[in-house]
Formats: C-alpha cells, structure tokens, sequence
C-alpha cells in the first residue's frame, strides 16, 4: 500500500448559508451551519463508515464499500479547486480542501 492510499480526498463549499463537506474516495457527504460543523460530522461518518466495513455488520462487503466513488462532478470541482489553490488563483472563503487520513489501528486478530 502506498501513502497516498492513506489519504482520502475531502473539500467543502459554502452554498446558500449551509456548508457542505464532501469525503471523494468513499462518497460521502455531510451538511452543516458551518465549515467545521461540516467537517466534524465528514469526519464522524468517516470513522463509522470505515468501521462498519472493515469491522462492523458489513465487513463482507468491505470491497465494494471502500471502492466507492463520488460522482464524476465532484471530483472535477476537487480538482478545479486543487488547480486555483496550486496557482494561488483567490476564490473565496466558501470552499477548502483538506485530505484525511485513514484512521489505522494496529490489528489485534491473531489470523491476520
């Protein structure tokens, strides 16, 4: 496994009053009155999302559930936004980019 693997691809956008934080590699998204209420509860269903299919009651699903993407339009407004932030191109304060790391415990199942 590389590094980058370890990292999940996140950004949120303010629109009309409500911001909304958006996790591309498991297609997740979370709302909130602001970016870090946004955040929290990405983070949040990050955690519990990946505990529920490396872990949980979904576990055999777990191919499928860490294989999902966001849709082609969001990943093209990450990387629009990833290109302005790369030449320092000003658009607001109503969008950030953030990468998360995966949350790793060390294994504690002797058949691993």
């Amino acid at each position: 496994m590389r590094p980058g693997e370890l990292l999940l691809r996140c950004y949120a956008e303010e629109r009309m009053g409500q911001w909304q934080a958006f996790c591309l590699d498991l297609g997740l998204a979370a709302q909130g009155e602001s970016d870090a209420e946004a955040c929290g509860k990405l983070n949040a269903m990050i955690r519990e999302y990946l505990h529920d299919a490396l872990a949980g009651e979904d576990r055999e699903y777990a191919e499928y559930f860490l294989t999902r993407k966001a849709p082609l339009y969001q990943w093209v407004k990450y990387y629009l936004y990833f290109v302005m932030q790369a030449l320092h191109i000003k658009y607001g304060t109503d969008r950030i980019l953030f990468r998360k790391l995966i949350p790793l415990t060390p294994s504690t199942d002797g058949h691993v």
